[in-house]
């Protein structure tokens, strides 16, 4: 996603809440737990004024238990940024405001779905005991009638 808003921080607030809300509605719907991480200032770079990451739950990631078994960890699948008028100098974006005044506007960014990031929690969380894969409702539309992805078992040659 990207949003070209005015130059007013409280818009430019408003715009990043509701993007980060479309990523979490998504999320809910997939049935992905997550969390959402406030990136601390020394980490972001000179373009962002604000950054949020988004972190899926992986059950195939992390240590390994006495049995070989991961007990899972969180992974990044999207980050949602405020760049208030960075890109927007880079790229000559302006616009007049009432008084006629020329500003450059504020751009927002955020990752909604980076389909190989959110494959790996997708798949995880819905993976039965037997390999298959249960497709999510809100995805089922667009699945040709498929609920479950079954494992497919490659034959020797």
């Amino acid at each position: 996603q990207v949003v070209i808003c005015k130059a007013d921080e409280e818009e430019s607030r408003y715009w990043h809440k509701e993007m980060i809300g479309i990523a979490e509605n998504l999320l809910v719907q997939l049935g992905i737990p997550y969390r959402l991480l406030q990136c601390c200032t020394a980490d972001l770079g000179a373009k962002n004024a604000d950054m949020i990451d988004v972190e899926c739950w992986m059950p195939g990631r992390g240590e390994l238990n006495a049995d070989g078994i991961p007990y899972g960890d969180w992974g990044e699948t999207h980050s949602a940024s405020r760049l208030y008028d960075y890109q927007c100098r880079r790229l000559n974006m302006r616009y007049r405001d009432t008084d006629g005044n020329t500003i450059f506007a504020h751009s927002l960014n955020n990752t909604v779905l980076a389909s190989p990031r959110i494959l790996i929690p997708l798949l995880e969380m819905h993976q039965q005991q037997d390999g298959s894969v249960s497709i999510p409702e809100c995805l089922q539309p667009y699945m040709n009638g498929l609920t479950v992805l079954e494992p497919t078992h490659a034959s020797s040659v």
